[in-house]
């Protein structure tokens, strides 16, 4: 079936406009998302504090369930269901617990005051705790400023190794595109509600790398490309790489697709936002790879050209969109 792939010769790199307008709409609602509500959703192992998941034996009513925890002492606890009608989550920040003397309680505290104050008020075996942890604020503070570091130091070392791999304008393309797949997947997550928790954090490392392969792989044929052929410009060569390449690309992120998709069916509470994470993360890699990478690096190629006599710097991207030779020889012969 791939072989209608094979030997295509599609202008990919003319659209670069359109694909630049749907990626700046989509951060803008995302921004527009974060001006409306600013507060993002970290999960406990940022903020610090306490989270039971509990099985009731009967459909509880929430109202009794968030009385109850309210009065025990921990004030904007958040109550949700989890999973079937029975299972629910009670999340509760440091900083929201209280204990009786009014100081602040800690994480373990709270979790032992929710139980005992539920079993009190619905019976010792209307439920049982499935899962209970807690995190303090200060291991929490390190997690999110670690999280950021990797983020960080990961784009800071691709661009050191594809300097040296292929040349700073490749590794300054290739970590300019994948610092808009970043932003991108992050007003998904802000638009759609997500918890920010390290599993999400991992979604978004392994996307990284993902896009970062895809983009190294169109960027290598491209210089292959260089070397054998000599008579094309910079973006007939970009666009020969994004060709050649295309079959491998759709069978990677076909394949891909489907293991995420398998999670999204059915992996539990626990995995499906990064499973949902992937999954958007993969089309939003693919299109990047394509419509944001290349692009970037004709542009590159123009604002920086390289010496005179350097064969490569033809072909840069012009205003219309179209190589520059291609618009030089369009007006030549006019």
């Amino acid at each position: 079936m791939l072989r209608i792939f094979h030997n295509t010769t599609y202008d990919f790199i003319r659209w670069w406009r359109t694909a630049a307008a749907l990626t700046i709409a989509f951060i803008v609602l995302g921004l527009a998302s974060f001006a409306v509500n600013p507060r993002i959703n970290y999960s406990i192992e940022f903020t610090g504090g306490a989270l039971m998941q509990v099985a009731f034996r009967q459909a509880p009513d929430v109202a009794v369930i968030r009385s109850t925890v309210a009065a025990a002492g921990i004030q904007g606890a958040e109550i949700t269901q989890f999973g079937s009608p029975l299972e629910y989550t009670i999340r509760a920040q440091e900083r929201a617990a209280t204990g009786s003397g009014g100081g602040t309680a800690s994480a373990d505290s709270a979790a032992r005051h929710i139980e005992s104050a539920l079993r009190a008020k619905l019976g010792a075996d209307a439920f049982k705790v499935v899962r209970s942890g807690s995190v303090g604020p200060k291991v929490g503070a390190e997690l999110r400023r670690g999280a950021i570091i990797a983020m960080i130091l990961g784009s800071l070392i691709t661009l050191v190794y594809l300097a040296f791999r292929f040349e700073w304008r490749f590794g300054l393309a290739a970590v300019l595109s994948t610092g808009h797949d970043v932003l991108v997947t992050l007003a998904f997550i802000k638009l759609f509600h997500f918890e920010v928790s390290l599993t999400i954090v991992a979604a978004i490392l392994t996307l990284l790398g993902y896009s970062m392969n895809d983009t190294i792989i169109i960027f290598d044929r491209a210089r292959e490309n260089m070397r054998k052929v000599k008579k094309d410009d910079f973006y007939a060569i970009l666009n020969r790489a994004v060709n050649e390449t295309l079959p491998r690309s759709i069978l990677t992120h076909t394949t891909t697709l489907a293991a995420t998709l398998a999670l999204l069916l059915f992996a539990g509470p626990i995995i499906r936002p990064f499973a949902w994470v992937m999954f958007f993360g993969i089309f939003v890699a693919t299109f990047s790879s394509i419509y944001v990478a290349s692009p970037l690096l004709m542009w590159i190629e123009g604002r920086w050209p390289r010496p005179t006599g350097t064969r490569v710097a033809r072909g840069t991207m012009s205003a219309a969109g179209r190589p520059a030779d291609a618009v030089g020889a369009a007006r030549a012969g006019r």
